[in-house]
C-alpha cells in the first residue's frame, strides 16, 4: 500500500475509529475526587450523604502532607 493509494485513508481512518470506540468502552465514568484533610479518595454517590467512600489514599497526597511542616 503505497502513500498516493486511495486505501490508506481509508484504513488511517477505520483505525482511528476502533481506538475512539475502544476508548468510550473502557472509560471509567465514576466521578472520584480526593479529601484534602484525609487523603481518601471518594466517589460521588445518588445516596443521602452523596459520596461513597471506596476504602482507598492517594498515596500522593499522603507524601505531600508528609513533607508539610
Amino acid at each position: 500500500m503505497d502513500l498516493a493509494s486511495k486505501k490508506l485513508p481509508l484504513a488511517l481512518i477505520g483505525v482511528l475509529l476502533v481506538i475512539l470506540v475502544a476508548q468510550f468502552a473502557y472509560n471509567d465514568s465514576r466521578d472520584r475526587f480526593v479529601d484534602p484533610a484525609t487523603c481518601e479518595i471518594w466517589e460521588r454517590g445518588d445516596g443521602p450523604a452523596g459520596r461513597q467512600y471506596t476504602g482507598e489514599f492517594d498515596q500522593k497526597c499522603a507524601d505531600l502532607k508528609a513533607l508539610a511542616p
